[in-house]
């Protein structure tokens, strides 16, 4: 399982990439691994600007349905286009293809309640 160190992550199991005022969201290795095979990926906030922990979007897997939480306060500008017809790069690719959201983050001090890399692998 990969935990990369350039990232940031959440108690719930999502990740953030910080470029300049943006960051990348999406699922770890370990969220895909536990839902399984995913099959829908359902945001309709791009545009809205959500709190920190709010619900941006649901992920659907064969197994079951799930909330994806913002890890910071943002507004959403863009849903990656690439998972409508393929969401399955979220279980190929968690880090990388399988990112969900970009969003300019408006409360950067919030960065610093995520965890790093080793907190999160401490909490797996």
């Amino acid at each position: 399982m990969k935990i990369p160190e350039n990232l940031k992550y959440t108690k719930d199991h999502e990740w953030i990439r910080i470029e300049e005022n943006y960051g990348f969201i999406g699922i770890t290795d370990f969220a895909q691994g536990e839902l399984g095979d995913i099959v829908f990926i359902e945001i309709e906030t791009v545009g809205e600007t959500l709190k920190q922990e709010e619900v941006f979007g649901t992920i659907e897997a064969v197994k079951t349905v799930s909330d994806m939480f913002m890890p910071v306060s943002g507004e959403i500008l863009e849903l990656n286009p690439e998972l409508e017809n393929a969401p399955d790069s979220v279980n190929k690719d968690p880090y990388g293809k399988g990112w969900m959201i970009k969003i300019r983050i408006t409360n950067p001090e919030e960065l610093s309640q995520l965890l790093s890399a080793e907190d999160y692998k401490a909490l797996l």
